[in-house]
């Protein structure tokens, strides 16, 4: 594009967009926007690059320079363009929301929305945030099972009668006690630990003084609760600061020779880390790649931008460890939704600067080790292409693979496989057994359930967030997982593998037809049949200890001693059947004449 062709650009504040063809290459933000894209023709790197791309412009004028920061961030997600920093590895964090209702109800989101609810997040743990609801659940009797929005009901659930929830649902609740615990919770989350813990001691002492010593004991219970798990996560205690945030931020160096990484100053590492009473409480990390175009303080700009607009609370005091561009103008943006001043700071001694410090080393270490990472695993073109297929944010790089097998409804099983760098992680697999589905088999049912429990039960807190679920079949089962990932509450890309055609099945019903020599297609298929494979095993091995024990139930002088000494040592009946009869006497509890009647019960089951 030539400076001859730029159309007539006033001397105001706005947003100007860089377009080739159909598509925005660039979105921009500019106090003056005729000063301001003027200076793409007179500049190299990355403005040459851009304006030599693109073959139109079009521009916004805005009222001020906190409006045009705003309406630069909403158009850079709506066209997501190639030469802005666009943060794709930034996953879906997890927010906590007190929904926008009477009696308001605590849930985990991965939407920021503005339906009136209130946020707090993001949180870079997911394990973490489910131990810290399962704490708040236990206590504070907010509602927890009557639905969104708020269904009543007949009658209480079990939490009513434990006194984990005050039943608004059945019309039980007091407003005045429910509201009193929602404040309760909204301190908690905010970091305001220790005026809840008073609130509590004033309430338990107040119940002793009473004589009512079962009610205090509960607070009592709770208090302790609170500090059980805020004494593990306290990691630093600054005793002249209260509420900020600080920011570290670190390039990659040189690498070492034969690296297949790309240049040096390709990758980048931010760690934001959040201070609340002098305490910190949390640490948000961010691993970007591909960035040598970008200035550091381009990266940090943007990086602020997009965080803090979606987090909640925000603090009175952001530390930056460089000086950006729109500074003055995004502290007053924040301010304005925060309904207090926030104050952007780059400190230049003192303990502030310390803090600094310490996040910048934390991210030079954190970088370091993502390198190596990436250095051992590589970028596959398989998950390369699965990227640009599915329209991912980041790279995919844990897969895990969902299968349901059963035979004629019995012994039903999910097979749960996983792939890290496009290879498999046995030690990750996992398989479910759906009992509440034993002889009414409905695989959509069983998909659904698979998936719940993997995202809400134990296995959440043991086994890492995948980056992308395949699951082994059509439309049908595709649906049901996302129903599953629904009642969980937890949002991850999902894919279907149609089992004849080899076809990519999307939730929204499209479908997507590869060669078979695409990697992307050769790697599921792959990922699809260890899972199949995965399941099968454990359900043949269900059906053959099934079949083994009713064998065993029948045979004189078998009693449950040596029964079980069968079952600890053979899982199916071809195994035993290949035993020698002097093996077989000597396992445990055995002797010769039990060894034989058990071959000769084996002999006439084979043969009739």
């Amino acid at each position: 594009m030539e400076f001859s062709e730029l159309p007539a650009l006033p001397m105001a504040p706005g947003v100007y967009l860089f377009w080739q063809d159909q598509s925005v290459i660039y979105v921009g933000k500019a106090r003056n926007l005729r000063s301001r894209v003027a200076s793409y023709f007179h500049n190299e790197g990355k403005p040459e690059r851009i304006r030599t791309t693109a073959n139109r412009l079009e521009f916004i004028v805005t009222r001020d320079e906190v409006e045009a920061l705003l309406l630069e961030a909403n158009l850079i997600k709506a066209h997501t363009p190639k030469f802005n920093v666009l943060l794709k590895d930034d996953k879906h964090y997890p927010f906590l929301k007190l929904t926008n209702e009477p009696f308001p109800m605590l849930i985990i989101t991965r939407r920021v929305t503005d339906d009136g609810g209130r946020y707090w997040g993001p949180f870079p743990d997911a394990g973490t945030v489910r131990r810290l609801k399962a704490l708040i659940d236990r206590v504070f009797p907010l509602r927890k099972n009557s639905g969104l929005p708020m269904r009543r009901r007949r009658y209480p659930c079990l939490n009513y009668a434990m006194g984990r929830c005050y039943a608004p649902c059945v019309g039980e609740a007091d407003p005045k006690a429910y509201a009193e615990a929602v404040a309760q919770v909204e301190l908690l989350l905010s970091g305001r630990v220790e005026p809840l813990v008073e609130q509590l001691e004033q309430k338990m002492r107040a119940a002793a003084q009473a004589q009512n010593f079962e009610y205090a004991a509960e607070v009592r219970d709770q208090i302790q609760a609170l500090h059980d798990f805020f004494a593990t996560r306290q990691q630093a205690y600054v005793q002249d600061l209260a509420d900020l945030d600080f920011l570290g931020l670190a390039r990659a160096g040189t690498f070492s020779p034969g690296s297949d990484l790309r240049a040096a100053g390709d990758y980048l590492e931010l760690q934001l880390y959040q201070m609340r009473a002098g305490k910190i409480l949390g640490r948000t990390t961010r691993f970007l790649e591909d960035h040598s175009g970008s200035s550091d303080e381009e990266i940090l700009a943007s990086f602020a931008r997009s965080y803090y607009l979606e987090a909640s609370p925000l603090p009175p005091l952001i530390l930056l460890p460089l000086e950006i561009e729109d500074r003055t103008a995004l502290a007053k943006l924040l301010s304005q939704k925060a309904g207090h001043p926030v104050e952007l700071q780059v400190p230049q001694r003192g303990e502030k600067k310390q803090l600094l410090e310490f996040a910048a080393n934390n991210a030079a270490a954190g970088l370091k080790a993502e390198l190596k990472s990436l250095e051992r695993r590589g970028d596959h073109p398989a998950l390369v292409q699965l990227t640009e297929l599915l329209a991912l944010s980041h790279r995919p790089y844990r897969i895990e693979g969902y299968d349901i097998s059963n035979l004629m409804g019995e012994a039903v099983v999910a097979s749960i496989t996983a792939f890290e760098a496009a290879k498999p992680k046995r030690s990750d697999y996992r398989r479910i057994r759906i009992k509440s589905l034993t002889g009414h088999p409905d695989d959509y049912a069983a998909m659904e359930e698979a998936i719940y429990r993997r995202f809400s039960g134990s296995l959440a807190d043991r086994l890492p967030v995948p980056d992308l679920l395949l699951i082994d079949g059509g439309l049908g089962q595709v649906r049901a997982a996302q129903k599953g990932l629904q009642r969980a509450q937890i949002e991850i890309p999902l894919v279907g593998l149609a089992k004849r055609s080899e076809t990519l099945i999307l939730p929204d019903g499209r479908s997507l037809s590869l060669p078979l020599t695409a990697p992307a297609l050769q790697l599921l298929i792959y990922l699809r049949d260890e899972t199949h494979n995965n399941g099968l095993r454990f359900n043949r091995k269900l059906r053959s200890e099934k079949t083994l024990r009713s064998i065993f139930d029948d045979i004189p002088g078998i009693g449950p001693a040596r029964k079980e000494a069968l079952l600890q040592n053979f899982s199916t009946l071809a195994e035993l059947y290949a035993t020698p009869l002097e093996t077989l006497a000597h396992l445990p509890g055995m002797n010769r004449a039990a060894a034989q009647a058990v071959a000769e019960a084996l002999a006439a089951r084979l043969k009739s």
